[in-house]
Order: structure tokens, then C-alpha cells, then sequence
């Protein structure tokens, strides 16, 4: 498990941070988008003017969080993660975890 990235929660329902790992290092926005289906993302994701990613909002027995789906031309392929709640009253983390073959 690794953080990539830190956020806060702005007024209008946006997380603004930045997303660093070994071939990105950017600002960040998770912008609130209008549902048009049950499947459609929450929010869409933009490093600067580019769109980068979706996600999604889902409930776990631990809480709630937001399961982020980026990509970025320097990715092999996409990389899932999540937008959790850190201790600090707006803050939060994004959190990516290798996908472990199951056996």
C-alpha cells in the first residue's frame, strides 16, 4: 500500500490536492459530475486541463470512500485506488495497492 497522493474538500463538493509517484507529479481535481447512470462516475479527475480518471462513490463496513480509476500515457495500464478520509478535518489520502493474484 502506498499513498500518491494528499486532497482536501472544498466547498463546492471538488477535492483539490496533488498525485505524485515514480513518473507523475501534478496537481490535482476531482471534479463532481451529474450521474447519467447507475455506472456513470461520481466525479471526473483532470491534471490541469487534461481529463485523467473517474471515480466513484462507494460504501464499505469501514466507512466511505471514492474508488479512482486513473491513467496517464506514462502508465503501462490504468491503476486503481482510493480517496479516503485522513484524521485532518478536510484532508484526505489516495491510496494504491497492488492487485495480489488470488490463488
Amino acid at each position: 500500500m502506498a499513498i500518491i497522493g494528499y486532497f482536501t474538500k472544498q466547498d463546492n463538493g471538488s477535492y483539490t490536492g496533488s498525485i505524485e509517484t515514480l513518473t507523475v507529479k501534478t496537481r490535482a481535481t476531482f471534479e463532481p459530475t451529474e450521474k447519467r447512470g447507475d455506472k456513470s462516475p461520481d466525479y471526473r479527475i483532470t491534471f490541469g486541463l487534461c481529463e485523467a480518471g473517474a471515480a466513484w462513490k462507494h460504501s464499505a463496513q469501514n466507512g466511505e470512500h471514492l474508488s479512482v480509476q486513473l491513467d496517464d500515457p506514462s502508465y503501462a495500464a490504468p491503476i486503481n485506488c482510493r480517496l479516503v478520509k485522513t484524521g485532518a478535518e478536510h484532508g484526505y489520502s489516495l491510496i494504491w495497492e497492488r492487485n495480489r493474484k488470488r490463488s
